[in-house]
């Protein structure tokens, strides 16, 4: 696990925090966490652990994979991912439900992707082209003869 990298985090929560105009008593009350406690991890002083992390991304509406990052506890994923992740996490129109069913949907997808490419051979249908498809008879007519 990378160490934690606490200073930049309490930067990055202050400026969340103040992003979403709320007062450090706010979202202390918010995220279920003490005051003082979110004022120590604000200032650097404290590694809140996972969970506290997700308490807080909630609390603050952003996703909990963000404050992770900023912890050092994940590598931060490729720009297209996080943009992806963003706009879900920002449109208006979604509960939080929703915005969360949507996000574990597009990861199952990229991970079922990513292993797709990494780990097993192409099968039919699997990574190739329209062209290569139809010369192995994958999409053929059954009833059409065979050469």
């Amino acid at each position: 696990m990378a160490s934690l990298n606490v200073g930049n985090l309490g930067e990055f929560l202050r400026e969340q925090r103040r992003n979403a105009q709320l007062s450090l008593r706010q979202l202390a009350d918010a995220a279920g966490v003490s005051n003082p406690y979110l004022s120590q991890i604000e200032r650097g002083l404290r590694k809140p652990s996972a969970d506290i992390l997700q308490q807080l991304a909630k609390a603050l509406r952003i996703s909990a994979e963000t404050l992770y990052v900023q912890a050092g506890i994940l590598d931060e994923r490729a720009p297209e991912a996080a943009e992806t992740r963003s706009v879900i996490l920002a449109d208006p129109s979604l509960d939080e439900r929703q915005k969360q069913v949507l996000i574990q949907i597009y990861e199952s997808f990229r991970k079922e992707n990513g292993l797709d490419a990494d780990t097993r051979a192409p099968g039919p249908g699997r990574g190739k082209g329209k062209d290569e498809n139809e010369a192995d008879g994958v999409g053929d007519d059954p009833s059409a003869p065979q050469s």
